[in-house]
């Protein structure tokens, strides 16, 4: 499942962050790419290194753990991100990412988006599927999350600069399919408890939910 949610970040920390990363130290990403990755990967990343970014890097973590959306479509039980960025003239081809990531099996991809949409030519973040690329390019604060197992790549910035927040969930429900599963359910049985309040209905939704959830989570 792909699923976009927006307002991940109020403008109040969008603007400490990029303050932060003004200043943050990048490298070279190719650093941290695999042999495959490094021929087709052309931007810029923080420093693993740099003390000052893990204060920014903590506050974008609890934020995606404290959003509902995100919450309810990715069931994470762990997170690694980055922060990187795009010149004029990056890219990054098409690619698969690793299957562990930060010491974690990525499970789910995401990109939160830091820049203004209208600061930079290019950039769009493709993800391959059967009808072709999807092209994805939002506003600042707003994430894109989708299984990490698809080919993807970012189309060359031809102006401007693109920052972004890239990370990977593990996720407590390894399945994709199933966690689309749960996460319609889910939502069905809170729009019905928000239209008719406590029910029948809602408490059947309610069991059936979690004892899924039993039988599919690896705790």
């Amino acid at each position: 499942m792909r699923i976009v949610i927006g307002n991940v970040l109020s403008a109040t920390q969008l603007a400490d962050l990029r303050a932060a990363l003004a200043k943050a130290r990048f490298v070279d990403g190719r650093d941290t790419a695999g042999f495959a990755a490094r021929e087709v990967k052309h931007n810029l990343q923080t420093s693993a290194a740099d003390p000052a970014i893990e204060t920014v890097r903590q506050m974008v973590r609890e934020q995606l753990l404290a959003n509902e959306v995100f919450a309810l479509a990715v069931r994470p039980k762990a997170l690694s991100l980055m922060f990187s960025r795009y010149e004029a003239g990056m890219r990054y081809g098409l690619h698969v990412d690793d299957a562990i990531m930060g010491g974690m099996r990525s499970d789910v991809a995401f990109t939160l988006f830091l820049s203004e949409p209208e600061s930079y030519d290019g950039g769009e973040l493709m993800i391959d599927s059967a009808a072709g690329d999807d092209a994805i390019k939002l506003a600042p604060g707003a994430l894109v999350a989708y299984p990490a197992t698809s080919l993807h790549r970012v189309a060359e910035v031809t102006r401007g600069a693109r920052l972004a927040a890239v990370g990977w969930a593990r996720s407590f429900v390894r399945d994709a399919a199933q966690r689309e599963l749960l996460f319609d359910l889910d939502t069905a049985r809170r729009t019905l408890f928000a239209q008719h309040g406590p029910s029948r209905e809602f408490d059947l939704i309610s069991k059936s939910l979690a004892n899924l959830l039993r039988m599919w989570a690896e705790d």
